[in-house]
């Protein structure tokens, strides 16, 4: 631009910086249009963020309004007649965030769906000729001319200003209530309605509806079609006794009126469905059962103890805040945001400062729990002060951050010791844990939400010790905690670095810890005594008695043995997705499903199928029979298409109907490791990859399982089959070293039951080495250890095969019988 000016002979001039006075013009202007924006979104109540559509309708009107500067005439006027061009993009004035139906077209609705969507109206095109209309169902916006105005009427009303698209559920929720009366008459309406004013100003108002669609028909008659069928279709219209008291309608006419008529009745339009997809507060076995159609499967406890039935029920009795809002307005949970404060103050947690220039603090949030009594009452509200550590930048204020934690599988393996060995089980809890770390490097935190008033202006906190959240935090307690256990005596197990050992006598003494729950057991209960007591005086502890919840997992116990479930989990997870009351599945997957990317296919909402499979994930901890079906929905996370998120929905439908469902630990009387591998050759109907998996039993109890696809096709099914077979030895080593650990060595060769003659022959018989090429690191490995009298391959029938439904889909009567067999289901009656 400077070289134009210079080409040109011009001088470019410019106003000194932050003098606005200097531009007098256009600071006028643009308070103009600030003033015009301003008003229009705070008239229409539309979000805020529908400021730029706002702005772009006040320039719009401000250049097709007259002005004096102009000799009344209008800006786009006048420049039509500077350019010689006529302006042909003028519409007619629309009320700012009014409702607007927008026609559909007929090849993109069926013949059942609604011929119009309600809309917001936002503004006018700018190289189009048509209106701006926003669709808060597809989140996008439409410039049509196809559109019919309902301008007595702003979309955002006061009883829902702000929510925008959330609200927005039912594709049918813009069709309004009407009267619809017997005869025409205006004076039968106005008699009918003289003894109720709320009746008459929704006579009123439903008046001025039919006028304005009457007053659009005629300018635009391409619209009557679908209009009149939305008004006249008598199946959509149903009474509602509810909102207008019939008897209240039913009034006559003074009687010196000689035509007497009646309003025989007020139809009403059927109102959205708004409960899909809203969580309740708490689900109730007691409403839920009397209302839906499909209710919630009786969880029997008839074995379980008093205690733990008492735990059970406590468990879903109390309604956790979600929400600071929700939690400052309640008293106990106010109380103990408050405790966990002064815990941080006693602490030294932090120091106030002025934030140093260059730095940036990391967030905080509160996180709420209900720590339950060995006897089921409610022992206190927990309020957990918790940093947004993912905030945190690499080598500014964090390094190191790797901190192993509990293998969900070597915890399994415990309880199937301790349901053979009958050994106690107990449960630690370490108050602030994270707050025993040292702090290295230079963080600071926001203030907490609050209690900022505590905070001067520009005031935040440095932290002096770790805190939850933060990344470098779970490194920082357990090297302290580690120190801390080799102190006393225990040793780090080799094959899970949480687990802590100590021998004594012949005795044993096993603690695992996950960050800072811990579990204790063993059969030296002198030792047990002894760790406690040191564990109480070097770190502030809970003793929360006997197991009973760890992790999201329901740990009961009674005369059957060991019984673990995530019912909570699972019904939080109805709740969270609307399905309380949807039919429940007989199977977590259809069998023959053939679920592959298409490329043509539509897609799914990526960020909820992530979280709803996310959750799944961790579901499968105790629920085996998710775990094919939630291996095959997990393959599709980067690009989830509509049928991948309707198989996500049947799992759901399925743990609706086995929501207490979990995994048996029986006292068996024997450690014995046995293993059930299968593969299913060429499964994957997208690369024709084979699905492998195994089970594996401890103790007759079964402690781990995977379902996972193979890295590579396999080109037979023996190659397949044996592929898994080495995965699962691999499991069955690992359990064996850790039993060895432990104190129970295995004298015997675990079997690993197979259902394919010719990988067990290829596996036991050196000579066929030109069918096993490309296979032979898994040969070798096989064959040594079945030559060292580690493992067996007995053969096993196809219908005996368990793990059979970790590799593909299968009928309702053989998934089922696996599930017996393998003890999955609810406690025993």
């Amino acid at each position: 631009m400077k070289d134009f000016f210079k080409t040109k002979g011009m001088i470019h001039q410019t106003s000194c910086p932050k003098h606005s006075e200097q531009n007098g013009v256009a600071e006028r202007k643009n308070r103009i249009l600030l003033e015009i924006t301003r008003a229009l979104m705070l008239e229409s109540k539309v979000p805020k963020s529908f400021w730029p559509e706002a702005l772009a309708t006040a320039a719009y009107l401000i250049n097709r309004l007259p002005t004096k500067a102009l000799n009344l005439k209008t800006p786009i006027q006048t420049l039509s007649e500077f350019t010689k061009i006529p302006s042909t993009l003028t519409l007619q004035p629309r009320i700012f965030g009014c409702s607007v139906f927008v026609h559909i077209p007929k090849t993109d609705r069926n013949k059942l769906d609604p011929c119009a969507e309600k809309c917001v109206f936002v503004g006018y095109g700018v190289n189009q000729k048509g209106y701006r209309c926003y669709s808060p169902k597809k989140r996008n916006v439409i410039t049509t001319m196809n559109c019919n105005f309902l301008e007595t009427e702003y979309f955002y009303n006061s009883q829902h200003s702000g929510l925008g698209e959330n609200e927005y559920e039912d594709a049918l929720s813009w069709l309004k209530s009407f009267p619809h009366t017997a005869t025409e008459s205006e004076e039968s309406l106005n008699s009918a309605t003289q003894e109720s004013p709320d009746l008459m100003s929704e006579v009123s108002r439903s008046h001025s509806i039919e006028t304005n669609l009457d007053n659009n028909l005629e300018t635009n008659p391409n619209n009557s079609e679908h209009v009149a069928t939305n008004l006249e279709n008598p199946e959509i219209i149903i009474e509602q006794v509810e909102q207008v008291d019939p008897d209240a309608v039913r009034q006559e006419t003074p009687e010196e009126n000689d035509t007497t008529q009646e309003v025989t009745s007020i139809k009403y339009v059927l109102p959205p469905r708004t409960n899909r997809g809203i969580p309740p507060k708490r689900y109730s076995p007691e409403k839920e059962a009397q209302k839906s159609k499909y209710p919630m499967a009786n969880i029997a406890t008839g074995n379980l103890s008093k205690e733990a039935k008492a735990f059970v029920s406590s468990l879903y009795s109390e309604q956790i805040p979600t929400t600071l809002e929700e939690a400052l307005n309640t008293k106990r949970w106010k109380d103990a945001m408050e405790v966990e404060m002064d815990a941080l103050k006693k602490n030294d947690t932090w120091e106030k400062c002025v934030l140093p220039p260059g730095k940036k603090p990391v967030g905080c949030r509160w996180l709420f729990s209900v720590k339950p009594k060995p006897d089921g009452t409610v022992d206190r509200y927990k309020a957990r002060l918790v940093a947004k550590g993912y905030s945190q930048t690499y080598g500014i204020d964090y390094s190191e951050t790797f901190s192993p934690v509990a293998k969900m599988d070597t915890i399994r393996v415990l309880f199937s010791v301790a349901a053979n060995k009958e050994w106690p089980l107990h449960q630690f809890d370490v108050k602030n844990a994270f707050l025993h770390g040292d702090l290295k490097e230079e963080v600071y935190m926001e203030a907490p939400p609050g209690f900022k008033e505590d905070f001067k202006e520009k005031e935040v906190c440095r932290l002096k010790k770790s805190l939850y959240g933060l990344k470098q935090s779970p490194r920082a307690w357990f090297g302290r905690f580690t120190h801390a256990m080799k102190s006393y005596g225990f040793k780090q197990s080799n094959s899970d670095h949480t687990l802590f050992l100590k021998k004594r006598n012949g005795l044993v003494t096993c603690l695992i810890i996950y960050v800072d729950d811990m579990i204790l057991t063993g059969n030296d209960e002198e030792e047990m005594i002894r760790l406690k007591k040191n564990l109480f005086t070097e770190f502030e502890m809970k003793d929360m008695g006997r197991l009973k919840y760890f992790l999201g997992i329901e740990v009961l116990r009674s005369t059957q043995g060991i019984f673990i479930c995530q019912k909570r989990y699972i019904l939080d997870l109805l709740a969270e997705t609307g399905m309380i009351d949807c039919k429940p599945a007989e199977t977590p997957m259809i069998a023959n499903h053939k679920l592959h990317i298409d490329l043509e296919a539509e897609l799914a909402d990526k960020e909820r199928y992530q979280r709803l499979v996310g959750k799944l994930i961790y579901l499968s901890h105790t629920r085996p029979d998710i775990a094919y079906a939630v291996g095959v929905v997990s393959q599709f996370m980067h690009q989830p298409q509509v049928a991948h998120m309707e198989a996500v929905w049947r799992i759901i439908r399925y743990l609706k109907g086995t929501p207490g469902h979990g995994v048996w630990f029986k006292t068996n009387g024997h450690l014995a490791i046995q293993a059930y591998t299968d593969a299913d050759w060429a499964g994957d109907k997208g690369n024709r990859r084979s699905t492998s998996g195994y089970f594996t039993l401890v103790g007759g109890n079964l402690v781990t399982w995977r379902s996972k696809k193979q890295k590579v096709v396999a080109l037979s099914s023996a190659e397949a089959e044996f592929r898994g077979i080495a995965r699962g030895l691999a499991e069955v080593l690992w359990i064996r070293k850790l039993l060895t650990e432990i104190g129970f060595p295995q004298t015997k060769a675990s079997r690993i039951m197979c259902d394919n003659k010719a990988a067990i022959q290829i596996s036991e018989n050196p000579v066929q080495h030109d069918r096993t090429k490309h296979v032979e690191v898994d040969r070798h490995f096989i064959k040594e250890k079945l030559e060292g009298g580690i493992i067996e391959l007995p053969f096993v029938r196809s219908e005996d095969q368990l793990a059979d439904i970790l590799t593909k889909a299968v009928s309702g009567r053989i998934f089922n019988k696996c599930l017996v067999k393998l003890s999955i289901g609810d406690p025993i009656t």
